[in-house]
């Protein structure tokens, strides 16, 4: 068992044949999500014409998959579970998972106990790869994965200097267009109510308002700024605080909708209208955003797109091997509502 018959067409053969890596035959094979249309017919083409028939058993001695990948959230507050960030992603990334025959396997990790625990496991080859979540400045854990040889995406980055592989939103470009659409509408006082400052995603978003009030002329205050922890409670609170330090904001931009849902209610409770006196902006665009009192203008994530790059980036390390490590930044869109 697992000997071919004399003379019949190698994988590596189909991949020459059909001008693609050997990865790619691997993958439209086992009918993988990331391959082109294009590519899958030619692939396909190609294994009908040299009479390529996989040996299963065989492959599945050598390669001693588990069928299987890790998704792994590193959010140390349980409280950030309920948003709905996290549910938006882990649908995405099921559903770019739907056609390959592998589970997704969620788990915890938040100390250094839990971190070595999950390495044993992963490592004993319960899974064929890690997809990583809400890591934070500082968080060890893709550095031991990649030590380990372990395939490895990181949803965001942990700073500019990231190398494992990574998918990202424009988080710079998304805040900077925020700010800009505020600006020209006429608005002069803009504050900002960011993410947690140890992800780098809201370091980023940070810094594209800080861009955007510099080029539009505006002053940027460090008192127009105030931190939250992404939930509604800490919009709210945060744009309490804004509105006693300069009770002349007339523009927000928050780090989610679900801060810029609490900021308008602290706006709301302030006697403050919206869009009239004060216009706000959120980030991400999930159904909140066109559920709040007014509806909520906001910068989109493609998280849908998302899923699908970082499942397309480690299904081609399962299968090629790290040859290098992969970064993808995809783009945003500023979806105008009435909130602005």
């Amino acid at each position: 068992m697992g000997r071919r018959r004399p003379g019949a067409p190698t994988l590596e053969e189909v991949a020459v044949h059909a001008r693609v890596g050997r990865g790619t035959v691997s993958r439209v094979i086992n009918n993988a999500a990331g391959v082109k249309d294009s590519t899958r017919r030619a692939v396909q083409q190609a294994i009908e014409e040299l009479g390529y028939v996989p040996n299963l058993a065989a492959r599945s001695l050598a390669g001693r998959r588990a069928d299987a990948v890790a998704l792994v959230m590193t959010e140390p507050d349980w409280r950030q579970f309920a948003e709905p960030f996290f549910s938006e992603i882990v649908n995405s990334l099921g559903n770019a998972l739907t056609d390959t025959g592998i589970q997704l396997l969620l788990t915890l990790v938040r100390s250094d106990t839990e971190r070595q625990r999950f390495l044993e496991y992963a490592r004993g080859g319960r899974v064929d790869g890690v997809l990583l979540m809400s890591v934070h400045a500082g968080d060890p854990l893709p550095d031991m994965l990649a030590e380990a040889r372990l395939p490895t995406v990181l949803l965001g980055r942990r700073s500019g200097e990231e190398y494992v592989s990574y998918v990202d939103a424009d988080n710079i470009g998304g805040a900077r267009s925020a700010v800009s659409h505020l600006a020209k509408r006429g608005r002069r006082v803009i504050a900002t109510i960011t993410g947690p400052l140890d992800l780098y995603a809201a370091q980023c978003r940070l810094r594209g308002y800080e861009e955007a009030l510099k080029l539009a002329g505006l002053k940027s205050l460090p008192t127009l700024v105030a931190e939250s922890d992404f939930t509604t409670d800490s919009g709210r609170r945060a744009m309490a605080e804004l509105l006693e330090r300069h009770p002349e904001i007339d523009g927000v931009v928050a780090a989610s909708d679900t801060t810029a849902a609490g900021a308008l209610e602290a706006l709301r409770a302030a006697g403050r209208r919206v869009p009239e006196d004060v216009a706000v902006i959120g980030f991400d665009d999930f159904p909140l955003a066109q559920q709040t009192a007014p509806r909520l203008t906001t910068v989109r994530q493609p998280i849908e797109e998302i899923g699908r790059a970082m499942i397309r980036l480690l299904l081609e390390e399962m299968e090629e091997g790290a040859v290098a490590w992969r970064h993808v930044i995809l783009r945003t869109e500023l979806v105008v509502r009435d909130s602005t």
